[in-house]
């Protein structure tokens, strides 16, 4: 049995070997117990597990996976983390691989294209059982690696667009013409759109382009937009709707391209006295759940992260291809958004 308490730089790896000596049987058998291959009794699976366990012994899946080209692992490649949305959506994909051998491992891009070819790289050399991959936006190399892959891929979020394999997710463009149409039959006239990490959130993107069309079609525009490139966050939600208010004093509702900035907004308007949603409205994106511990509840658009997590899942886990799920995203009013007219 190995030094526990030798130096790191002279420990060596655990081997089939030992978890042999440790049970008492040959390591034929204990590979066969550790893939839950071959006909072993209850008894000496047993043995094995209790040996391995004791010892600390995680099988090598690379040197395993030699044979069938494939480990147990789904990758996950998400731009961001300080994005409240994403939490939820790992959440759905952990809790449906639940039970199955499979694990997700994740990577962040930070919606930036280099970093998401530098993380598939890294991924698809292990040779996982599938990817999960936010948005359908990736650049040649990318969606080379992914396309040759030889594995099932899942983009997810969005369905905007032509899918590599299969795809999960609302019409960011519905999201945004079914928001217009809303704030249009409440009275609305003088709109305002604030977005950040654009136009790297692609997504973002989408709603707003869906959300212009659906008010040119009733005869208006926007009337003013305010843009920043960082992250989602309150304070940034507060300074931008300074900016645009003070650019733009007579606009009459602000979109968000999230809740985050979104719900900034709200308590920067609250503060300055403005009668919410009379004299002005106002809407987010993504339903999160920030927005019950507000003063009045923003107005935004449950767009079904977990379900999309937990269904992306499934189409891994049962080996599925070509598959195409769009979820119908869900206006919650709240109380920033007065009743239509």
């Amino acid at each position: 049995m190995s030094d526990t308490n030798a130096p790191p730089e002279n420990r060596r790896p655990l081997t089939l070997r030992d978890v042999s000596e440790a049970s008492g049987v040959s390591e034929m058998t204990v590979s066969r117990v550790l893939r839950d291959r071959g006909d072993v009794s209850e008894a000496t699976r047993a043995k094995v597990r209790a040996a391995a366990r004791a010892l600390g012994y995680v099988p090598n899946r690379i040197a395993g996976a030699l044979a069938s080209q494939r480990v147990n692992l789904v990758s996950v490649v998400i731009p961001s983390l300080s994005n409240m949305v994403f939490p939820e959506v790992l959440s759905g994909i952990s809790d449906r691989l639940v039970g199955t051998p499979l694990q997700p491992v994740m990577g962040v891009t930070d919606y930036s294209d280099e970093r998401e070819e530098g993380v598939l790289y890294e991924m698809l050399s292990w040779r996982p059982s599938g990817v999960i991959v936010a948005g359908m936006e990736h650049s040649p190399a990318a969606r080379a690696m992914l396309v040759n892959s030889g594995v099932p891929i899942v983009e997810i979020m969005d369905v905007d667009g032509d899918p590599m394999d299969s795809v999960v997710g609302i019409s960011h463009r519905r999201a945004g013409r079914e928001t217009a149409e809303a704030i249009i039959a409440s009275g609305y006239r003088r709109i305002g759109f604030l977005g950040t990490k654009m136009p790297y959130d692609h997504r973002a993107r989408k709603r707003m382009e869906g959300f212009e069309e659906a008010l040119a079609e009733s005869g208006l525009a926007l009337a003013d937009r305010e843009f920043y490139s960082g992250g989602s966050a309150l304070l940034k939600g507060r300074e931008m709707t300074e900016a645009i208010m003070n650019r733009t004093p007579d606009i009459d509702f602000l979109y968000y391209s999230n809740d985050m900035i979104g719900a900034g907004g709200l308590l920067w308007c609250l503060e300055k006295g403005f009668d919410v949603p009379n004299r002005i409205g106002l809407a987010g994106f993504n339903g999160v759940e920030l927005l019950q511990g507000l003063p009045c509840r923003l107005a935004t658009m449950d767009a079904g992260r977990r379900e999309i997590g937990e269904k992306a899942a499934e189409i891994i886990a049962t080996g599925l291809s070509g598959v195409r799920i769009e979820l119908t995203p869900k206006l919650l009013r709240g109380d920033t958004i007065r009743p239509a007219r």
